[in-house]
This record gives C-alpha cells, structure tokens and sequence, in this order.
C-alpha cells in the first residue's frame, strides 16, 4: 500500500491523480449541497422509520430538506426494477442486455428517466407526509427541486464514473453515509454520557464498547468481502506451462448479494409502522409496534427472515448458475471432473447456495447487532443502521482501491513494456 501512495505521486501518474481530483471536486459539491437547505421547507425533527436509511445515504440531508435530500436512492430504485424486468419479464429488456454493450448503454439510459421519474414521486409523497396539508404550489415547487437535485447528482455520478475513479452513484452513497456519521457518533455519545441515564464512568464505557463493536464490524466486512470461493476452471486445448503456471478460477463471493437484502428487508418491515403513523391510528400503531417493528421480538425474527429470503434472492437474480455454465461452456472452460451443462450449472447452484448461507448469516448479524444494542440501551433510531452504512463504507471504499491499485498495475507494465 506504501508503494501505491509513493507511485500515486510519481510524475508518470499525471492522468491517475487528475482522475482522482475530478471525484474528490464531485464528492465536495455532492457534500455541499446536502447542507444547502430548502428555505420554505421545513427540518423534520420526528423519526423517518424506514427512510432513516436514505436519510443516511444522503448525508443526512432528507430530514433538512436539502437539495440533494433524496440523493442517488430513486436512481437505485429504478435500477433494481430494470434488473427485474431483464429476468425474462418484458421481451424488451432481455433483448437489450443480450445485445452487449449497445444494450446497456440503452438500459442505463431507461434507468436514468426512470428514476427522475422515482424522484419526483419519492420528493411528492415526502413533502405531503411531512409538509401537511399546506399549498400545493409550494409542494410542486420543492419536489421539482429535490428532483432536480436529483437529477444533477445523476450527472455527477456519471462524470465521476467515466472521467474520475469508481462509481460515481456507490461513491457518493458512501460520501453521504461518512457525513452522516459524526452525527450518528454525537447521538450515542449523548445517550450514553450527557444524558444522565447513566453515570459519566458507567457511560464512557458502554462508549467505549459502543466504538468497539464498531471496529469489530469493520474488521468483519473487509475480511467477507475480500473472502470468495475460488472454483477452479480448465480449458480445452490450453495447457498450464502456456500460461506461466497459472491456474484459472472462477471466483465467487461469500456474500455476492451486498447490502441489498437488508436494504429491501429494512423497507418491508418499517413500511407497515410507518404508515401507521401517519395514519395516527393508536390502536393500529400500539399493534405495529409489538409486533411489526424490528424493534419488537417477533418483528426482529421477521426481519432476519426477509435478509435470508432476499439474500438468495438477490445472489441468484445478479449470478444465474445457468448463464454463468452457458459462457463457461461457450469459452471452452469447464470444472474439472464436472461435465459440461446442466451439470455444470447444478455444481454452481450448490456452491452459491452454501455461500449464500453463509453470507446471509453475516448480514444478519451485522443487521441485527445494532439493534439489539440499540434496543438494549434505548439509542436512536439512527445510531441502529450503523452496521448497514460501514457494509456500504467498506464494499466501496475496497472496489475504489481495487481500481487505483489496477490502474498503477497497468500504468508499470506499459512502462516496462515500452522499454
């Protein structure tokens, strides 16, 4: 890694540092903007219940009302949408993604309008929830602003994808939960030390543990998402000694899934209380609470359910064993003793389905972690997704070096090639 900086810096990186400028100039005015407030509207002060986790992805900036207050989520929206619908649902998408890169360039263009679209209605039904019943004027007004923040996020990502390092729309997502978590940090320093539920030595150290398990989740989630399961692959007509001795793998990832199910699983479980608070219905909401809310037995156990069911999900809809055996098959690649086809596509069903076991566990757990610590010491709702932010953190953070680190890596070997 000390090698990398000292590279980074070297005059032959000219092109690489001016890359990673332009995403540093995007991440500021994405940073900027989340703290430029909409004058007429108004700070939510209650809790957002399931928006809490767009509030952090957009640095905080939803419950001030913010230009940037919806930040990149509708675009994630419409993008998981456009991912369903190539599963064979409109003839259309599957055309287009089987038309290589022509057809995704078209798709990430239908994904765009599309969640311009999801912005307006997202910053709609925002407003009227928490706005009241006031001009509508004025509720068109702010939600064509935060579609329009929306929409200026969206040209930054893609500035910063093509012309900077990583992924514009993932960078900013990380950006935004970064910002968010020194507010995050102040929350449970006051529930722990400041509030007087606790005296100040008793409280410094539930602090101190607080921060502990915190490191702890880091040191977890980088050492899943470096950890895969590496199958090996041979191929027809090719020999090892032809290739220096390498031996070829096809690597897949204990959690393949990312933070998408506990994404969908925090959405299902908090929609229902939700509603019911702003239905303010106290009979539907006392049965929310005790039963529905994650916050409750039952409600916890039914969102470790949704991880599990929706980590499948999402593993098998973003890695389909039958695809990945047809490519296999089409380069000349097979597993060694495994026969081609539907053999092949079973071999690779069992090893995602053992993995995904396994990388669902760990979701659960760092989902569920902080809310049990959370319910335990009655800390707010927002200090509770901590483990899902640091899992967006550090799947970013990991990719973006990957990405300098293989630019260096090319940038040695044209020099010694040239030479």
């Amino acid at each position: 890694m000390v090698n990398a900086i000292k590279q980074l810096f070297s005059k032959s990186n000219k092109d690489l540092r001016k890359r990673i400028l332009i995403t540093l100039i995007g991440l500021g005015v994405f940073c900027l903007g989340t703290n430029i407030t909409i004058p007429w509207a108004k700070t939510v002060y209650e809790e957002l219940g399931f928006l809490e986790i767009f509030n952090l992805m957009s640095g905080g900036g939803l419950k001030q009302f913010s230009i940037f207050a919806l930040g990149v989520s509708p675009y994630i929206t419409a993008s998981i949408i456009t991912q369903l619908l190539q599963m064979d649902i409109l003839p259309y998408f599957k055309e287009l993604k089987e038309q290589g890169y022509t057809g995704r360039q078209k798709i990430n263009r239908i994904t765009r309008y599309l969640g311009i679209v999801f912005a307006f209605l997202q910053a709609y039904a925002f407003t009227i929830f928490y706005m009241g019943s006031g001009d509508v004027l004025v509720m068109l007004k702010t939600s064509l602003v935060m579609t329009a923040g929306t929409a200026l996020l969206l040209w930054i990502g893609d500035e910063i994808t093509n012309k900077g390092i990583g992924n514009g729309q993932s960078l900013m997502i990380m950006a935004g939960i970064i910002q968010s978590t020194p507010t995050m940090f102040k929350a449970a320093f006051e529930s722990f030390v400041t509030a007087g539920k606790y005296s100040t030595t008793v409280g410094s150290l539930l602090f101190a543990l607080f921060i502990l398990i915190y490191l702890i989740v880091i040191i977890g989630i980088v050492w899943v998402e470096l950890a895969e399961r590496r199958i090996p692959i041979q191929y027809a007509n090719r020999t090892t000694s032809a290739y220096g001795g390498r031996q070829n793998f096809l690597p897949i990832k204990i959690n393949s899934a990312g933070v998408m199910p506990v994404i969908f699983a925090s959405i299902i479980v908090t929609i229902p209380v939700t509603v019911a608070q702003f239905a303010k219905k106290q009979a539907i909401l006392d049965f929310m609470e005790k039963w529905i809310s994650n916050t409750s037995i039952t409600g916890f156990i039914l969102y470790i359910v949704l991880i599990f069911f929706f980590g499948y999900f999402y593993t098998y809809l973003s890695m389909n064993p039958e695809e990945m055996s047809k490519n296999l098959n089409e380069s000349g690649g097979y597993i060694p003793g495994v026969r081609p086809g539907s053999d092949t596509s079973s071999y690779i069903t069992k090893t995602l389905g053992r993995l995904t076991v396994v990388g669902s566990l760990f979701l659960a757990v760092l989902a569920g972690l902080p809310i049990v610590y959370s319910a335990i010491f009655k800390l707010p709702s927002s200090v509770t997704l901590g483990g899902t932010g640091l899992l967006i953190v550090v799947g970013v953070a990991i990719e973006t070096y990957k990405q300098i680190e293989s630019n260096l890596v090319n940038k040695n070997y044209t020099k010694k090639r040239v030479r």
